[in-house]
């Protein structure tokens, strides 16, 4: 079977949730292989180490803009693949019949005023489109399903749940130096509780720092010295985040980091003391699986899918409820058993995600849809 795939998120150089998603769910198609040849298509000659040699070719179609319903729709229609996949972005205008599509998330339903209006506009039709015109969909959690059955009636013989894997070179760095070093690069002095993720609302960012203000007033001096770290690059209506940490003055205790490089990420998560994670709706949540992967204690929300991603090995707090999050925050960094607790539930937790597991699971997925 020759199976078409959007790999045009999966080629940039800043990968972040999806992009990243994109790029570990297509190298584990290929090295599963399966007896398929893939058609991967990029809007971009690819770097040429992005995946490793196996059944597949490149497709690069450059186009200026709507690349996707307009080049790639193009391609598709003339020279249609048996199974088209889109892991990251929208199904084309012009698909073959038998396409399936990634739904990561239905967060702008849940937190419209954390979207943009254009972004939220946006969102709503390629999802409708999608539960429309897909043949079949994949759902990162159980919570995507259930939210694609009830906003667009989408039967769930037609919805596949795939948790994502995890990247699996994330171990924890015991090697006090490399963690020096990073801290240094980033200007982290102390201890430090660690955010990452785009700074946009929702990521409930704001309210994060709101709890540190109060943590550090409950804990006095104790805490005097103690950093929030928050690491990723801005996105959008960020600016109030900025003028709270100066009107809390907080200047100086949270440090603003920027995009952090994967070869960074172990030894910023491995020194953290605890990582904080209060977003209002996930459809999955990699970080968290990051933070246990490399024997960091997590702290997050109790909704959407995140309580399906750490089990029992993550304290959940209600992510509108600031008090309850400077509380969470203040049994972290004072209760030792509690800790050493998490981190041993969060290494045996991350084992469930695999995506040598999840490239499986699309495999029968994209069988069943070759064979409808």
């Amino acid at each position: 079977m020759l199976i078409g795939i959007d790999a045009s998120r999966a080629a940039r150089l800043l990968r972040t949730g999806t992009e990243n998603y994109s790029f570990h769910l297509i190298r584990a198609l290929l090295e599963a292989g399966g007896g398929h040849h893939y058609q991967l298509y990029f809007n971009q000659s690819p770097d040429s180490h992005l995946f490793p040699p196996g059944p597949w070719e490149a497709q690069v179609i450059p186009f200026p803009r709507l690349w996707t319903h307009l080049r790639l729709s193009w391609e598709v229609s003339r020279h249609p693949p048996d199974v088209l996949f889109i892991p990251a972005h929208v199904l084309p205008l012009l698909h073959p019949r038998r396409s399936v599509v990634t739904v990561h998330d239905l967060g702008f339903r849940y937190f419209p005023q954390a979207h943009r209006p254009l972004d939220r506009w946006y969102l709503e039709w390629s999802t409708h489109y999608h539960a429309r015109a897909a043949a079949h969909l994949l759902a990162d959690s159980e919570a995507t399903k259930q939210d694609l059955m009830e906003a667009y009636g989408v039967p769930p013989r037609r919805i596949a749940v795939v948790y994502p894997g995890r990247d699996e070179s994330l171990q924890p760095v015991t090697d006090p130096s490399a963690i020096k070093r990073v801290k240094s690069r980033y200007g982290i002095s102390g201890d430090y509780i660690l955010h990452i993720g785009t700074l946009h609302p929702r990521k409930n960012v704001l309210r994060l720092v709101e709890a540190f203000a109060l943590l550090r007033k409950d804990l006095g001096p104790w805490a005097s010295d103690w950093k929030l770290v928050l690491a990723g690059r801005k996105g959008w209506l960020y600016e109030p985040l900025f003028r709270c940490v100066a009107g809390l003055g907080l200047e100086g205790k949270v440090v603003f980091t920027g995009y952090i490089p994967q070869a960074d990420l172990a030894p910023l998560l491995s020194g953290a003391h605890c990582f904080a994670f209060p977003s209002l709706y996930e459809g999955f949540g990699f970080p968290v699986l990051e933070a246990m992967a490399c024997g960091t204690p997590v702290i997050c929300s109790n909704t959407s899918s995140l309580p399906e991603v750490v089990g029992d090995a993550a304290l959940l707090v209600d992510p509108e409820d600031t008090e309850a999050w400077a509380e969470g925050l203040c049994r972290l960094l004072t209760n030792i058993e509690l800790r050493a607790s998490l981190i041993q539930r969060g290494y045996h937790q991350v084992k469930r995600f695999s995506w040598a597991r999840a490239a499986q699971q699309v495999l029968d997925v994209f069988a069943e849809v070759g064979d409808g």
